[in-house]
């Protein structure tokens, strides 16, 4: 009997995840559909599309989410809105956010800020330490070398190539999000991810207690309903290391 409950909580609890994080994917295609249906002319729907595909969003889902966006179906009209603010030691956090009630968002995020040590900043506080920008994420392997990765980048019309320790991270402007994406995909790269983004200009060093204290806040943050994307300025390699 213990057991079975056990299993069962469990799996209620899994259940109750994914709803919310359909449920996230799904409001995330309604508001970038607004500015057109149609993925092919529309970056900002391609990149929610892959990335609730990814999560593994039906593809009926999808499309009514399409058609919220556009009007051709009645449903929930949601607000796009940013916070900004500083967690500790003097993080920089900026957030998206998709509401259907701006007042309940707006206390939800304040309230953990609070929790967290950390505070919520006026518009402009933090968003010019952050570029917006379209990063590709490939996978190295014998295929993606870095001069090859670095020809396909310039190719393509992407502005950079990170070299990190087991991928590369292509930089371009926002537009062409789509055009570096699909010229890796027709390459045969393997790619991670493919979505636009506020990159810190710079990042913070922290050690390992506030980089503790600040992932805790980011994840809190990102398991809100209506909280789409969280950035941060914060290293947080310091929790990859061994105690």
């Amino acid at each position: 009997m213990g057991r079975h409950n056990t299993i069962a909580g469990r799996k209620a609890a899994q259940d109750s995840k994914r709803a919310a994080v359909f449920t996230k994917y799904a409001r995330l295609i309604t508001v970038a559909a607004k500015a057109g249906g149609d993925p092919d002319y529309n970056p900002s729907l391609r990149t929610a599309i892959d990335k609730a595909k990814a999560a593994g969003l039906p593809n009926d889902n999808i499309t009514r989410a399409i058609k919220k966006g556009t009007g051709e179906l009645e449903g929930e009209s949601y607000e796009e809105l940013t916070f900004e603010g500083y967690g500790a030691g003097g993080v920089a956090i900026f957030i998206e956010a998709a509401t259907d009630n701006r007042n309940r968002t707006a206390a939800d995020v304040r309230h953990l800020f609070d929790k967290f040590n950390g505070s919520l900043g006026t518009s402009g506080s933090v968003t010019y330490m952050f570029d917006y920008k379209g990063v590709v994420i490939v996978v190295k392997n014998d295929k993606a070398t870095e001069d090859a990765v670095m020809m396909t980048a310039l190719d393509s019309g992407a502005d950079d190539v990170i070299n990190d320790e087991d991928c590369f991270e292509v930089v371009c402007k926002p537009e062409l999000i789509h055009a570096v994406g699909k010229a890796f995909e027709e390459g045969g790269y393997e790619i991670t991810s493919s979505e636009v983004q506020y990159v810190p200009q710079n990042t913070l060093t922290l050690d390992r207690d506030r980089a503790i204290s600040i992932n805790k806040l980011i994840v809190a943050l990102d398991d809100l309903d209506d909280v789409q994307n969280v950035y941060s300025n914060a290293d947080l390699s310091v929790l990859d290391e061994e105690e």
